[in-house]
């Protein structure tokens, strides 16, 4: 318990050990998910790929198949083309072999030695050019016989009346032209090699064009394999040809001749689709499974891949991506191990300094000449702990000038309230000798001084405007009927923040320069607006106004990085709201001689910042 819990206190206390921690388990699972969709990506790919040759092989065996189903359509076609030949099939199925063989003798007396003619013949020469066919069967439907060819041409009748056959009902029942060799047939024949597919195609009467029986062809299903020859080594798995009723008429592997299809029952739902379209299932025996079925001719061709067989695809692939994940995860751990541990080292250095300095070794110093984060905070330290030598020699002389600061700010503190105290005696002497309006001026006056001293928080619109109107009232007052002045506001406004002195000096600047008092009509207009996120005070005069020439270098002032000392009003306005706020903000000027001068303030539209003295 003792371990786990000093195991669990350094882990926490640690900070490297948990980035590291933590930039391995990212690192590690990044890696391992990269690799696992890199491995599903691929391996589905080659999967895709072998279902795909396994495809063009089925489709392969399915073209063969075809062809050979063609070739004995084409062998009916090329009877019923041949009149004499068609007339003499027809004999031969209607009548006994005896009286056929009559027939053509009479036939070849009358005409001329023609042995095309011959059903015998015509069959024995089409067996020769088919070599995969092992019997040649045709049945009688009035006759009810089979006359059967061998592989080897040997001619055979076998008589299937229905009282000792199941042959004739098999015959009338309806099936598929591509099947399983029947088993009343293979009996009668004496045909029983499980290694066969059949072929069957009604013969008809060409005159009365009524059925007279059935051609069955058996053919070597192992000669399909020949349609898989191109693909040698490359196809995985096996392909398997079954019936509508789950035969085994082709194996590529040899594996299921004379057997059931052990699949067959998760293949059992691939019969009944209707079209030949070529469809992938991934069966629950763990194989993949591909069907393509032929629904006109009656068979189906599968293709099965076991996973395990499967997976031998992409094993070399499942091997080398787990080979480089594993040299990745080695590397995204091992490497940026190197430097956190490097990283703590000089950290716990500097920590172990850090304690010395808590213990009053002022004299200790930070040994680290790298030029990064770590070696910054070094040097700093180092610098600090000289900063601070310096201070301990010279707080001696700090106190003594703090005594001396508290005394001074003390005595500035008793001035305003003298100098209040002072022009309230003189008002009131003024008011007791009946000048009332230099009572007012200095009372206007003493409440100016007042607003200018007082140190608030928050310096609002409302304090500005306030101290404008205490010193325009002063002039008001001076000049009696010649001056007159209007603020325009919204109330709404009068909470926002703004520079303290920032209207004043701009007024001031008129009171000395533009005023004239040589008329009745002087006017000083201030109008507040606010203008999305900048509030503007335009100040407008028609006062003396000011000459073109003038105006250009007063404007060229305002714009100079350094001042010369003129025009200490406006500019001291101009620069400290761009120094506070930036280049959107400050005044503008325009002026008319013998029109007035018009100057805009922009400054920024908020509430509640703390008071500016700038």
């Amino acid at each position: 318990m003792k371990r786990g819990k000093r195991y669990i206190a350094y882990f926490k206390n640690n900070m490297f050990l948990r980035i590291l921690l933590l930039f391995s388990c990212i690192a590690i699972l990044s890696i391992i998910t990269i690799a696992y969709v890199t491995y599903v990506s691929i391996s589905q790919s080659i999967v895709r790929r072998e279902l795909d040759t396994q495809k063009a092989a089925m489709e392969s065996v399915d073209r063969y198949i075809h062809l050979r189903h063609e070739s004995v359509q084409n062998m009916v076609r090329d009877m019923y083309r041949n009149e004499v030949l068609s007339m003499n099939v027809s004999f031969f199925m209607d009548h006994a072999y005896s009286e056929y063989v009559q027939h053509r003798m009479d036939e070849m007396y009358m005409e001329s030695h023609d042995y095309s003619t011959d059903v015998l013949t015509y069959f024995k020469n089409w067996l020769d050019e088919n070599r995969d066919i092992s019997n040649l069967i045709l049945y009688s439907a009035d006759q009810q016989y089979l006359s059967t060819f061998n592989e080897n041409k040997q001619f055979k009748q076998f008589p299937v009346h229905v009282a000792r056959s199941f042959v004739p009902d098999v015959m009338a029942a309806e099936s598929k032209s591509v099947s399983a060799p029947n088993y009343w047939i293979r009996k009668a024949v004496d045909q029983w090699s499980p290694s066969l597919y059949s072929l069957q195609v009604p013969i008809n009467n060409k005159q009365t064009l009524k059925n007279t029986g059935q051609l069955l062809v058996f053919l070597n299903s192992k000669n399909i394999s020949n349609a898989l020859t191109s693909y040698g080594n490359n196809l995985k798995g096996e392909i398997i040809v079954l019936s509508t009723h789950g035969t085994v008429l082709f194996d590529s592997r040899n594996n299921y001749y004379g057997k059931t299809y052990p699949y067959v029952e998760v293949t059992r739902s691939l019969y009944d689709d209707v079209d030949s379209d070529v469809g992938i299932i991934q069966a629950k025996q763990n194989m993949y499974i591909n069907k393509l079925i032929s629904p006109d001719e009656g068979y189906v061709v599968i293709g099965a891949v076991p996973n395990e067989e499967m997976a031998e695809s992409y094993r070399g692939i499942r091997n080398t991506i787990l080979t480089i994940s594993v040299v990745c995860i080695l590397f995204a751990v091992l490497f940026p191990a190197f430097f956190v541990i490097n990283f703590a080292k000089r950290t716990n250095r500097i920590i172990k300094f850090t304690r010395q300095v808590k213990n009053g070794d002022l004299t200790a110093r930070i040994q680290d000449p790298q030029e990064d984060e770590l070696g910054q905070i070094s040097r700093s330290f180092n610098d600090m702990l000289d900063e601070l030598n310096l201070y301990i020699e010279r707080v001696y002389k700090a106190e003594i000038k703090q005594k001396q600061t508290e005394l001074v700010a003390l005595q500035a503190r008793i001035h305003p309230h003298f100098l209040y105290n002072t022009l309230e005696v003189i008002r009131m002497r003024a008011i007791s000798q009946g000048a009332k309006d230099v009572g007012e001026m200095i009372y206007s006056l003493s409440v100016l001084f007042k607003s200018l001293v007082q140190q608030k928080k928050i310096y609002t619109l409302k304090d500005e405007l306030e101290a404008c109107r205490l010193y325009l009232e002063l002039f008001r007052i001076r000049y009696k009927e010649r001056f007159d002045y209007t603020i325009t506001v919204d109330p709404e406004l009068y909470p926002r923040s703004v520079m303290k002195l920032m209207l004043q000096p701009i007024i001031e600047n008129y009171i000395v320069h533009g005023i004239q008092s040589d008329r009745n009509d002087n006017v000083l207009t201030i109008d507040v607006r606010e203008a999305g996120e900048v509030l503007l005070v335009e100040i407008r005069d028609n006062g003396k106004g000011i000459e073109g020439e003038r105006l250009k270098e007063i404007l060229a002032e305002l714009e100079r990085p350094e001042e010369n000392g003129q025009m200490f009003g406006l500019r001291s306005v101009h620069t400290r709201l761009r120094f506070l706020h930036g280049a959107d903000y400050g005044i503008e000027l325009e002026s008319l001689i013998g029109e007035g001068t018009t100057i805009r303030v922009r400054c920024p539209n908020r509430e509640g910042m703390d008071a500016i003295y700038v």
